[in-house]
This record gives C-alpha cells, structure tokens and sequence, in this order.
C-alpha cells in the first residue's frame, strides 16, 4: 500500500534522487538544480542568466504580491538583480469575475514597480479542481560571472547573519488568511501582524544587495518552507558544512511569537520569506552587520559555520540539541 507524501515540499531525500537522475548536461549551466539551491545560472558569455519558478499556494490574499517578491527573493541571493517577470494565473471554476483577475495583476504590477521589474509575459486559465487562485510565478535576472554568489560557498569559520526575524511571510499569511482561529489576540496585534507584508516585508532583494556592497558574502538563502531551521539545513546541505546556532540570538518577533504560541505552531519551522540567511567572511560580519543597520535593515549574528561532522546544533545556556527538522511547513497544520 503506497503512503501519500503530507502538505507541503516534497522530500529532501526523494527530490535528489530525481535530479541525479534527471541531471542536466549542457555545459553553459553554471549551476543547475539542487537540494538547497534557490536558483538556476545559466551563462551568455559575459553576463549569466539567473533564473527562478515559484508558486503561491498558501496564501490567496495579495498574491500577486507575494508571487512576485519570493521569486525575486531567489534572484537575490544569488548576488543577481531580478529584472524581469512571467506569471501563470490559474483561477478557480465558477469563482472568478473580472474583479478578482484585475486585482491580482495590478498587485503583480505593484509588486514590478517596486523592485524595478518587468513583467514580460506567461498564461492565464480557469481550471477545475480549485477552490483557490495559485500564482506560479518565474523571474529572470542577470548578474557579472564575479557577482555571483553561489549557495554551496559557506566554510567552517565563517560567521552566520540573520536579518529581519524569523516566519515574517508566515506572521501575515496567519492573520490574513486564519484570523478566525485567532480567537483572544487583539485586533491591534493581527493588524499589525497582517502588515508584516511591507514591514518588515517579506522581500530580501535591498537585504542582499546592501550585505554584498559592504563585505565578502559567500553564501546567501531565503529561509521559505519550512522556516529558518529548514533554510538553515539547505544551507549546510549544499556546501557540505555543519552550523553552530546561538538559540538565544534568533530573532523573533513579538507578534510572531504570540500568533505561534496561540496556534501550537513553532516559529523556526513557519514559512519564513523576509528574512535573509548570510553566510560572511568573520572579518566583514561587524562591517555587513552596520551596514544593514545603516540601511534600516535589522540584522543579527546568530552563530557560525562549522565541519560537518559537527552537525547542525542550538546552542544555549543549557547546552545545545540539534537543531530541529520539520518534514512540512508548521503552516500546513492551518490549511489541512
């Protein structure tokens, strides 16, 4: 009897065996597809094409909005700029008007406009089978060869940052989408929850570009499904590395700590777009660190990159335990 897979990512495990198996081999891939990896590079001689696809499932509220910003987050991290935009709209049967498509592209334009992006193209349809918009959305960018930042760069000794705080994406799909099960928490608290959106907000493209400006950043990955503790595994996991944590110096913020408190929910496990994991030479980490400061940007030492065969570790006053692993997003336990 087969065992259906749960909400959520497909299995770490089961993803890298197909892509060993469906590896590509064209040579002009500088960096094909991977379990920790966020984008594809693909080169054009003195410029490389990053390019990225995501969906948005969860959230149904602003999701052009988010469609486009967690993709361009992806583009980021790669130390490329997000330039341009593809979206495929797949609307439900019997629920769709004029309104709700023209609501959806304008937050697809807004979203464009502020990160300086064009959308250049991609389909629309209504489809059964969903009570539900999705937004499956594709950006494109490009970046210098020596720009590029490569996911698997992490090394034993480098120092590990962490801006924003933990689940801000998370915070705002909880309160926009599950103020219901809410009960108790003050409307000022959801109010302020739901506009985690735009502030902190769940882009990282300033993030990154402010960070690589200032030092040597040799890694960088946007904690989405599955938290910062999954981000974090991906992370190691591509480079080959362990992770030493400071428990005490993640910072989550008050709202989200109430909402996952109210909810049985574990913040290190709840989608987390907004908040960028940096992986920085030691001797750049105070400079990196002023910098976002400078910027407006919140950002936060919270451990250091170790050998592998030391693991992935919480350190606290009491000793450390290793870090948590979540086989789907704390968020999947809202919409089953």
């Amino acid at each position: 009897m087969r065992t259906s897979y749960p909400l959520g990512k497909l299995p770490a495990e089961h993803l890298a065996r197909l892509l060993s198996r469906y590896a590509p081999s064209d040579e002009r891939i500088v960096l094909g597809p991977g379990v920790g990896r966020d984008a594809t590079v693909i080169s054009f001689g003195d410029r490389y094409l990053v390019a990225k696809t995501d969906p948005i499932t969860f959230a149904s509220d602003e999701i052009g909005w988010y469609a486009v910003h967690v993709n361009a987050n992806d583009i980021a991290c790669m130390g490329a700029t997000p330039c341009w935009f593809l979206a495929t709209l797949l609307l439900p049967e019997a629920r769709t008007d004029a309104v709700l498509v023209d609501t959806i592209f304008g937050q697809i334009s807004d979203a464009c406009r502020e990160l300086g992006m064009v959308l250049v193209g991609g389909h629309t349809e209504i489809t059964h089978g969903i009570d539900h918009p999705i937004v499956v959305g594709c950006t494109l960018g490009e970046v210098a060869p020596e720009r590029l930042v490569r996911p698997n760069g992490a090394r034993p000794g480098d120092a590990l940052l962490l801006t924003k705080g933990v689940a801000v994406e998370g915070t705002a799909i909880i309160a926009r989408e599950k103020a219901g099960a809410l009960t108790g928490v003050e409307e000022s608290v959801l109010e302020r929850c739901r506009g985690f959106l735009y502030d902190p907000g769940i882009s990282v493209v300033r993030d990154a570009a402010v960070a690589t400006a200032a030092g040597a950043v040799h890694a960088m990955h946007d904690p989405t499904e599955g938290g910062l503790a999954t981000g974090l595994w991906e992370l190691a996991e591509a480079a080959g590395v362990g992770l030493a944590v400071d428990e005490a110096a993640i910072p989550i913020l008050p709202e989200t700590h109430k909402l996952c408190r109210r909810l049985g929910l574990d913040p290190l496990g709840l989608i987390g777009s907004g908040a960028l994991l940096l992986v920085v030479a030691p001797g750049d980490a105070a400079a990196i660190l002023a910098a976002l400061e400078g910027a407006g940007i919140a950002a936060t030492r919270i451990g250091r990159v170790v050998e592998r065969k030391q693991g992935l570790v919480l350190r606290s006053a009491t000793g450390e335990r290793p870090l948590p692993q979540f086989e789907r997003d704390e968020i999947a336990k809202l919409f089953e």
